[in-house]
């Protein structure tokens, strides 16, 4: 596989938060790539290079007895690709009076092409940065209905462990950072990487629902706001029956016009995004349920488990059996 440039992240330490929801991301950007291949001896390379950031450069104070330094201060970044916001703390007028600084690190560096991940409160300053508006987004459960009061053009679906939407990532709780980290390496390197990353840290790859179904865009990024709504139709109906002349007059388009226009916004005709989502969906239980192909098949939306055999292996090069025994954790019960 051809390597390229490290990405570069910056992990933002903040005051009065959770300091594993930083520390743990960092660990995970930290030894992707690495780790692996010092413990089984495959040859291996960083796929992050990583920072810690903070206003001014201080140390933080996590509630416990002791200071956090963090590398630099994010007043000094000019540039990263990748932010990750940790938790802020429960008190929402607090955390945002005192991360002013933050949040407007956070437009500056999106202005510029960063994308940007924030995970338990800390989406609560991506939510006040109003980046957040218009998209999906996700917290801790317990902080939903205050937020939904707060940011209101935010699109809040607390029941999703996880949320991405052009180039914006949220994660749920405090362990979801852990969750959020795993899926930002398999989106931004590869799920191969991903995989192997959470074998040598010992932690379960990330589920995006307990459907085991991964969120939304699979095809490219683009700017079409009709095609996005079609995304999110075609992955709340996924496991039914999807008729694409229905979901073109719902927009109010012909089946061909919206065919074409599909394509052009994500990369796919209609009909392979829902294939790729179905067996992305896949993919999940093989690695982490003891059910059985047929069942699978019928959870992501075939009835013919000989059909979704065949369509599998042609996505991903691997039988269901194949890829199960190489990525599962487990063997299927008799």
């Amino acid at each position: 596989m051809a390597r390229t440039a490290p990405i570069d992240v910056t992990v933002l330490f903040l005051d009065e938060g959770h300091i594993s929801t930083a520390v743990g991301p960092l660990e995970i950007f930290r030894d992707a790539g690495v780790l692996w291949g010092l413990l089984t001896g495959a040859a291996g390379a960083p796929r992050f290079h990583v920072r810690s950031a903070s206003i001014g450069g201080k140390p933080v104070t996590t509630g416990a007895p002791y200071a956090v330094h963090p590398d630099e201060s994010l007043q000094r970044i000019a540039h990263t690709d990748l932010v990750f916001v940790p938790s802020g703390g429960v008190d929402l007028d607090a955390s945002l009076t005192r991360n002013k600084p933050v949040i407007r690190f956070l437009r500056r560096m999106h202005a510029r092409g960063a994308r940007i991940a924030a995970v338990c409160s800390g989406v609560a300053l991506l939510a006040e940065s109003g980046l957040l508006d218009g998209k999906p987004a996700t917290s801790h459960w317990a902080l939903a209905g205050l937020y939904r009061e707060r940011f209101p053009a935010v699109d809040w679906r607390p029941d999703a462990l996880v949320t991405e939407s052009d180039g914006l990532y949220c994660g749920g709780g405090v362990h979801a950072a852990l969750d959020l980290a795993l899926y930002l390496v398999e989106r931004l390197c590869d799920r191969e990487t991903a995989v192997q990353c959470s074998k040598a840290l010992l932690i379960d790859m990330p589920r995006a629902s307990q459907a085991g179904f991964a969120l939304l865009p699979l095809g490219r990024r683009h700017g079409d706001p009709v095609m996005a709504r079609a995304e999110d139709w075609i992955l709340r109906h996924c496991r039914e029956t999807v008729r694409f002349e229905t979901l073109a007059r719902a927009l109010g388009m012909s089946p061909r016009n919206f065919i074409r226009r599909f394509k052009q916004a994500t990369g796919v005709s209609p009909l392979e995004y829902l294939q790729r989502l179905r067996v992305h969906a896949a993919k999940r239980f093989l690695e982490e349920d003891r059910i059985g192909v047929q069942e699978i098949a019928e959870e992501v939306g075939y009835e013919d488990a000989a059909f979704f055999r065949d369509l599998f292996k042609r996505h991903t090069g691997l039988s269901p059996a194949a890829y199960r025994r190489r990525f599962g954790s487990e063997q299927p019960a008799a």
